[in-house]
């Protein structure tokens, strides 16, 4: 075999259906987020407004996130020296964990190297701790849940996107004495809708399953204490293990899951995910722990973020954009092509300084193609602004539908 065609041609279907990831080589400026440096090809530099990062609430240049990283990493050096059973377990390991129980109203918490791993790990285990598990997985569940629960083997069942009138028929037609855990999510970061927790949750309890949800775009975000969307709803109480995120509202990296006491040890016992990889640097979970503790009395950022998603979806809306609202912070534009979806993407950047990813297949369904916004306290009226003049300005130009998706 040709290894080098094989690659080759690869890479050219991508580039063929306009779905081909370039990756914009940029610099974050502390205390100016959402500026940022954008590193051109040619070698040249232009000022830019991120309009695409995760950092939601500017974590990532919080000075108590930042000092209390400082003070780790001049405590103890750069990384943790080894897994959590081989001298890589600190105090600040504990002291984040410690904050993660404590944010969810759980007896533990475990800290990954990622969300994903972290989903990956604990569903793929749970088929060793419940012999003969069948999972219930909705449909637009993340990559990393789809992944956990295959690679896991076992029994699987997968119901329609939010449908709990589906999840009752796949559950009633199962033996009642079987183990059960349905996994969702609490926010699906494409669309931006919300899960049925409360209705899944009444289910669960009907047919004695456990529960799994992901609040990966939902810690920091939502509730009295931005503990997530169950927070908010009143339903956290009756998740048996919630999965989240350090690297998105919280703004530094790691993943979590917080569960009773019992559940973590045998997941920390039992998953390889977690058994067999070195644990976060130190500074990493310092600056962690420090920003899962502000956050729990931060109202204000929970707020403006939430008040800046309103006023760009409402004034995108007012143009005639296609915008699938269902309420969250994010802001999804329909665009439907995956061309014209990176045109934009590169007319935005080039022409006015604003740098928004463009989202194709396979992270969303083809003909689905979009842009996604993620509005921050932090981006203000003028950056707003100049944002729906640009975004009016190529839609003309492009020649696109105007409101041909909206929610």
């Amino acid at each position: 075999m040709d290894y080098e065609a094989a690659l080759d041609a690869s890479l050219q279907r991508l580039h063929d259906e306009g779905r081909y990831r370039t990756f914009i080589d940029i610099e974050r400026r502390k205390g100016h987020f959402p500026q940022a440096v954008w590193r051109r090809p040619d070698g040249t530099e232009r000022d830019i407004t991120v309009w695409c990062g995760n950092d939601y609430l500017g974590m990532g240049q919080h000075p108590e996130v930042l000092a209390a990283m400082h003070e780790a990493l001049d405590a103890t050096g750069a990384g943790s020296g080894g897994t959590r059973n081989i001298s890589g377990t600190t105090v600040y390991h504990k002291r984040l964990e410690a904050e993660l129980a404590d944010l969810h109203g759980k007896e533990a918490a475990l800290v990954f190297s990622s969300a994903y791993i972290a989903n990956d790990a604990t569903l793929s285990t749970l088929r060793l701790l419940f012999p003969g598990l069948i999972i219930y997985s909705d449909a637009l569940n993340h990559a990393s849940m789809i992944e956990g629960v295959r690679r896991g083997g076992g029994a699987k069942r997968i119901f329609r996107h939010n449908d709990v009138a589906h999840l009752r028929e796949l559950l009633a037609a199962d033996d009642p004495a079987a183990p059960k855990l349905i996994a969702f999510e609490s926010i699906y970061s494409m669309d931006g809708d919300f899960g049925p927790i409360a209705a899944i949750c009444d289910l669960a309890e009907e047919f004695n399953a456990l529960t799994y949800i992901d609040e990966v775009h939902a810690v920091g975000m939502y509730g009295p204490r931005g503990a997530g969307v169950a927070e908010r709803d009143g339903q956290m109480h009756r998740i048996d293990i919630i999965n989240a995120t350090l690297a998105k509202a919280y703004g530094v990296f790691g993943g979590y899951i917080a569960a009773s006491a019992r559940m973590v040890d045998a997941v920390r016992s039992y998953a390889p995910g977690f058994i067999f990889t070195t644990s976060l640097p130190p500074a990493v979970a310092a600056g962690a722990a420090a920003s899962v503790r502000i956050l729990k009395t931060a109202q204000h950022l929970r707020d403006a973020q939430q008040l800046h998603a309103r006023i760009l979806k409402m004034r995108l809306k007012g143009l005639g954009l296609p915008i699938i609202d269902h309420g969250s912070h994010i802001v999804p534009v329909h665009v439907g092509d995956p061309v014209h979806c990176k045109m934009l993407s590169d007319m935005l950047l080039d022409q006015y300084g604003i740098y928004v990813q463009p989202i194709n297949f396979p992270t969303v369904p083809r003909g689905t193609e979009r842009l996604r916004f993620t509005p921050s306290p932090v981006h203000d009226a003028g950056q707003i602004d100049h944002l729906v003049k640009a975004m009016d300005a190529l839609w003309r130009h492009c020649a696109l539908n105007r409101a041909e998706v909206s929610a």
